[in-house]
């Protein structure tokens, strides 16, 4: 079942990468660093379309990524690259596009960025990529003892430097822009896909609380003695943590077994250890 739901996000992710590329990127010539934007690039200077440099160009970094790291290059993203090329490709056969959806091309920006970034996010919270320039950012890092980040953001940049030689300084401009936004915008969403809630409970009736904990979340609590410096009682402390989904069936079950109990939850965005997230 985790396998599959791992399988499911890839492929969503794979997808909404693909529209927001196809329908958002490529007719603006929004070339904001990647694989696709190189494409993007080479598909305005040459006779050969957008979706096809893309599909050349990974298939040529997957093959170098081979010949470098060997079996160190990810199936996942060997999966991911090729079919994120094709679905771009089958676009371009199926749904030719001869201009943007709209005259606004801030509002496609805005577009391209958040559906490119959701579905970058999902396929890395899996452990997989696109391939692209993720590749050339590693090939970096070996030869040249960079840090991964600053590698692809080097790459990115200069790719979208490109677009104000090509497609002029307004759409350099906005692939400039779209290149920072996208780095905010995919640790949001990475960030938003892993948030969990940690909860500490201090009640009067912890037996019934351990037990929902337990049976009806299936999660675990640490539970210790505590005492309440203002009133001078004994109190239990229980402390869990759980998905944002649980999170308000717990609260709402803690108050209606103990009105009195003070609890204190706050987010993480990185919650390791069984049920959760391996290291």
């Amino acid at each position: 079942m985790k396998k599959l739901k791992s399988y499911l996000i890839m492929n969503l992710g794979i997808v909404l990468l693909a529209t927001g590329v196809y329908f958002f990127k490529i007719p603006n010539g929004f070339s904001t660093g990647g694989v696709t934007g190189i494409g993007t690039i080479l598909g305005a200077v040459t006779p050969i379309s957008p979706a096809a440099w893309i599909w050349i160009l990974n298939i040529g970094l997957l093959l170098v990524g081979f010949i470098i790291f060997g079996k160190g290059t990810s199936l996942k993203t060997v999966y991911c690259s090729l079919m994120y090329s094709t679905l771009i490709y089958v676009f371009e056969k199926f749904l030719p596009l001869a201009e943007p959806l709209s005259k606004s091309p801030l509002l496609e920006l805005v577009y391209a960025m958040l559906l490119t970034a959701i579905g970058s996010a999902m396929m890395f919270n899996v452990g997989a990529s696109s391939g692209g320039t993720d590749i050339v950012a590693l090939i970096l890092k070996k030869f040249l003892k960079m840090d991964v980040g600053k590698c692809l953001l080097f790459s990115d940049f200069i790719v979208a430097s490109g677009a104000f030689f090509i497609f002029g300084i307004e759409t350099g401009l906005y692939s400039l822009l779209g290149l920072f936004a996208k780095a905010f915008i995919v640790d949001s969403v990475i960030e938003a896909i892993n948030s969990c809630k940690y909860f500490l409970v201090i009640t009067d009736k912890p037996d019934e609380i351990n037990e929902y904990i337990l049976k009806n979340l299936h999660r675990g609590a640490t539970v210790h003695s505590a005492v309440g410096e203002y009133t001078g009682g004994d109190k239990v402390m229980i402390h869990t943590v759980c998905k944002r989904s649980e999170a308000v069936r717990l609260r709402e079950k803690v108050k209606a077994v103990d009105p009195h109990a003070f609890i204190i939850i706050t987010t993480s965005s990185e919650i390791i250890g069984k049920g959760f997230r391996s290291v």
